[in-house]
């Protein structure tokens, strides 16, 4: 292969939603500006880009779901709204200057490290080659919507097909017969913010969702400058993190016999107690009946909704649990033989995500010595050191990779795998050096430590809920969704890397020192 004097750029950030945003503030953190931000649509937000779906919202507190760099003393939601959340994405995108490093309608479909040069070789969707030393894979969790929703016939409906991903705001749902596939969190935001519309809206279920109660207001101006202010910010996302650090030490820490004894009663007091809820706020027995989880209460993600259930109370509102047998040109047949006509299908039937083995394409990620991403994953499951790093792919790092969530808000997350990507690109930079992988000690060694500390969570999903169809456990029977660590303990790892767990060595064509700039012209944004 022919060696390259000098790669395009020092660093690829694949992805312009909060993960590649955070990743690009951090390099310039480090004085590193040799940098482009490549994603296939043209504005920075990821998901909340590409979802605007009817009722879109967080389902955390805004204090938890922002950058601890950029708090926003704008939100007027104490949950904020899909719009406002984009429109946050974009200010930061702006005030760091981030637009000039993106390259828009850009979709790397392949990439390919050059040992003989030391760098990626990132082939776009259009053909085009693109080079960087370092590679910062920010995708996300939500790869993409899920087009086949997995039922017969879907593609010959001739009404219309709404998406959470690509919803057609231009189709009038006014007195329209309208179905909605799904009970998951998108269809507990969309059913009730479309219910006072149709005229008729049935609502198909294969498997009941929790959805509890939302503890959201309004936020005056004053409240929210006040959150995300240095006296009152810090400390208020503190407190959460405290919460969710003792949840998370409960889990992995208690010893197994304890905590298979306490996993099957917690779940069913917590049934007992969403009975109650639900007398309280579903009038029609039957429904109640029907909204029941059967299940443990984390067996599924929790969904927050004040509409959601009382959406059941409405005269044109029903809930279908009898399993759809196919989709025709005018509705859905449902396995009893009933034939439901409508005017449009709302699918929410979910998204391909991070932690499926499926998601990772041979071919896709090609690494030293011809090791290939998605052969891996698809035969010796999901794992990754620190969540970011796999052997035998020098220079690269996934900001939300196999066992990365880790109870917070996706920021906190991406903060954390970002700042460890970053740190080591530094380090090999400060040493000279233009090669930095994961030793495979390092990572055998983290993956056996995240095993055991699994071992809880394993018995909760695979024992207690077993059988239950959900995103937390993947085609291989394994959690990768979930990270059973300490939460204080990633953030100290991730800004002091153990260094001795990569191996660094120099490139046959060194790559040039990193250009940079003053701090206070990154962050004047454009």
């Amino acid at each position: 292969m022919t060696a390259t004097l000098e790669p395009d750029y020092l660093v690829a950030v694949i992805g312009a939603g909060p993960g590649g945003i955070c990743a690009s503030v951090l390099l310039q953190d480090k004085g590193i500006d040799d940098f482009v931000i490549l994603d296939q649509a043209s504005d920075f937000g990821g998901s909340w880009r590409d979802n605007h779906y009817p009722g879109l919202g967080v389902d955390v507190p805004g204090f938890t779901y922002q950058y601890s760099f950029a708090r926003n003393p704008g939100w007027t939601r104490m949950f904020p709204k899909g719009a406002d959340v984009w429109e946050y994405h974009r200010e930061v995108a702006r005030r760091y200057g981030l637009y000039d490093h993106a390259q828009w309608g850009t979709r790397i479909v392949a990439e390919k490290w050059d040992d003989e040069s030391g760098l990626w070789r990132l082939t776009t969707g259009d053909g085009r080659e693109i080079t960087a030393r370092f590679v910062i894979s920010a995708v996300g969790a939500y790869i993409t919507a899920k087009d086949d929703p997995g039922i017969p016939g879907y593609q010959d409906f001739t009404g219309t097909i709404l998406r959470p991903n690509d919803w057609d705001h231009d189709y009038d749902l006014t007195g329209k017969r309208v179905a909605v596939i799904g009970t998951g969190a998108s269809s507990v935001q969309i059913t009730p913010s479309i219910a006072p519309e149709v005229g008729a809206l049935e609502v198909f279920q294969r498997t009941p969702v929790w959805a509890l109660p939302k503890p959201d207001f309004a936020l005056s101006p004053t409240v929210s400058r006040l959150m995300a202010g240095r006296i009152v910010g810090p400390p208020l996302s503190g407190i959460a993190n405290l919460v969710i650090e003792a949840a998370l030490r409960l889990v992995y820490q208690t010893p197994r016999p304890l905590f298979r004894w306490a996993a099957p009663r917690f779940d069913a007091i917590s049934r007992a107690l969403y009975r109650r809820y639900l007398r309280a706020v579903v009038r029609d027995e039957d429904a109640r009946e029907k909204l029941m989880p059967g299940y443990g209460a984390l067996g599924k993600r929790p969904t927050l909704s004040n509409s959601f259930l009382q959406a059941f109370n409405r005269d044109n509102v029903s809930l279908v649990t009898t399993p759809i047998d196919r989709i025709v040109d005018d509705g859905i047949v449902t396995a009893d033989g009933e034939h439901h006509r409508f005017d449009a299908i709302v699918l929410a039937t979910g998204y391909h995500l991070f932690s499926d083995p499926e998601s990772y394409v041979e071919g896709a990620v090609v690494g030293r010595d011809g090791f290939d991403l998605g052969t891996f994953y698809n035969t010796e499951k999901l794992q990754a050191y620190q969540s970011v790093a796999v052997p035998k792919l020098p220079n690269r790092w996934m900001l939300v990779g196999p066992y990365s969530w880790i109870g917070t808000g996706w920021h906190e997350l991406v903060e954390i795998s970002s700042s460890h990507s970053v740190n080591v690109i530094a380090a090999a930079l400060d040493r000279g050096e233009t090669v930095a992988e994961v030793s495979q000690q390092a990572h055998d060694d983290y993956h056996a430590m995240i095993r055991r500390n699994d071992e809880n969570i394993d018995y909760y999903f695979n024992t207690v809920n077993a059988g239950l169809r959900t995103y937390y456990v993947n085609s291989a029977g394994d959690m990768p969704y979930i990270r059973p660590t300490s939460l204080f303990g990633a953030r100290r790892q991730s800004r002091n890397v153990d260094l001795d767990a990569y191996r660094f060595r120099a490139a046959p064509h060194p790559v040039p020192a990193p250009a940079t700039r003053p701090r206070s012209a990154a962050a004047t944004g454009k």
